[in-house]
């Protein structure tokens, strides 16, 4: 079976084409990262500089772990499902549970070992650009010079590959999975999820204005209440109401009843919209607040308040990146396994600027969802930090910033659906028809 996964990669590799980009840029964040620790056990670098390099280090590698789990994750899903009849078949054939395990683990590896070895060369200059913020910052001394070693290629090559053989078995399992999950795992990480975002969150009023860990509580507050609030997202979508005023033609209620078959293949792309809206909202709105309060006060910034400032920055650029990768990824993978819904929806009458609206309609519905299940987790984690630091409660720039992370949401989300859609109606109806039949 490693043989057939090496020859399905070599002779379809544009299929995997996402998962390469996925693995790429995760590879390339976490070498770039964990360069700083091979940097920071240098002979010679003062102890202010080895704290700042290890934990910009620690604090961003371990997010980006976690995004880069997600982003493959989301990719690999989609690719697997689409793929539910070519598995069925090699079953058919004789081949057996573990040998399809294998094949599809295999070349998922295969993949994430050529997507990180490509990031080697850009991750040692994002490494050494990352070492020239930190020493233009005034935070890491002049003196300490780059270095990219055994830390930063062990960490790229084993998260990602890790990342990419444990996503293709969740995909894997989902896609053949013979019957609807009863949800009770999810129901209760959802409930733990909440529970604990709360109380991180109400941890924000127990410290004083002036602690430069203030922020903490709330950031991570406000990110494990927008797990909270995305992982039933499935089962919300199943009960998308229909004939919502704005969407209340035939298009919309047609994109109502789509978003509710497709919701198991959806919900991914709503996690991934809450979590991006709650986590660049929140974190840039705090951070806004916090340098604002510094300025005020006349006070100058410390290096911890840089340090902060920096990895948030750094964190929110990391999960806008990723997420951006992840919905483009798996909304072009989902619109382009749906050429023969589309080719049939024109030869019973529709025309293709209705099968766009429709579209449209679609992205519109997921992205309003995202952004009204990411707010609220943003909000909750602002609040609290904005009494304890400013003693007020919502402050000014939180508006436009979340005017700006939605924009960016809906324009990824739609560009990439009607982008795709439309590359997909050139082709003609019957053709469509026939070729995915």
């Amino acid at each position: 079976m490693f043989v057939l996964a090496m020859r399905s990669v070599r002779h379809r590799p544009g299929r995997f084409v996402a998962t390469l980009l996925a693995a790429f840029l995760g590879a390339a964040v976490i070498m770039a990262f964990n360069a700083l620790h091979d940097t920071a056990a240098r002979p010679g670098v003062d102890p202010v500089s080895g704290e700042t390099l290890t934990t910009a280090a620690g604090v961003v590698g371990g997010y980006g772990t976690l995004l880069v789990f997600f982003a493959v994750a989301s990719t690999l899903t989609v690719t697997v499902r689409g793929r539910t009849a070519e598995l069925e078949l090699l079953r058919c054939s004789g081949a057996t549970p573990a040998q399809i395990r294998w094949m599809v683990v295999g070349e998922a590896v295969a993949v994430a070992l050529v997507g990180a070895a490509s990031a080697v060369g850009p991750a040692m200059l994002g490494g050494r650009a990352l070492l020239e913020v930190f020493r233009d910052s005034g935070q890491v001394a002049p003196s300490v010079d780059a270095s990219f070693g055994p830390v930063a290629l062990a960490s790229g090559f084993g998260v990602t590959v890790l990342a990419a053989g444990g996503a293709a078995l969740l995909a894997l399992r989902r896609a053949t999975r013979r019957r609807e999950p009863r949800g009770r795992a999810r129901t209760f990480f959802a409930c733990a999820a909440l529970i604990a975002g709360a109380g991180s969150v109400c941890a924000t009023f127990a410290l004083p204005a002036t602690n430069a860990a203030l922020m903490a509580p709330a950031a991570y507050g406000a990110i494990l209440l927008s797990v909270g609030v995305a992982l039933p997202a499935q089962r919300l979508l199943k009960r998308m109401p229909a004939g919502l005023p704005p969407l209340s033609g035939a298009s919309g209620r047609l994109a109502v009843w789509n978003l509710r078959e497709r919701a198991g293949q959806l919900a991914g792309i709503v996690m991934s919209l809450v979590l991006f809206t709650a986590v660049a909202t929140a974190t840039l709105t705090m951070q806004s607040v916090e340098s604002e309060a510094i300025a005020a006060s006349g006070a100058v910034k410390s290096v911890d308040a840089k340090n902060l400032e920096t990895l948030n920055v750094t964190v929110v650029g990391i999960v806008v990146v990723f997420v951006c990768v992840m919905l483009v990824n798996s909304l072009y993978a989902a619109t382009t396994y749906r050429g023969r819904e589309f080719g049939q929806q024109r030869l019973a009458g529709a025309t293709p600027g209705q099968v766009l609206r429709t579209v449209a309609a679609e992205g519109l519905l997921l992205t309003s969802t995202g952004v009204l299940l990411g707010t609220p987790a943003a909000a909750a984690g602002i609040v609290p930090f904005t009494v304890v630091r400013t003693d007020g409660v919502l402050p000014q720039q939180a508006v436009g910033i979340w005017a700006a992370v939605v924009g960016i949401a809906a324009a990824v989300t739609l560009g990439t659906t009607l982008t795709t859609a439309h590359r997909m109606l050139r082709t003609p109806a019957v053709a469509a028809v026939a070729v995915n039949a």
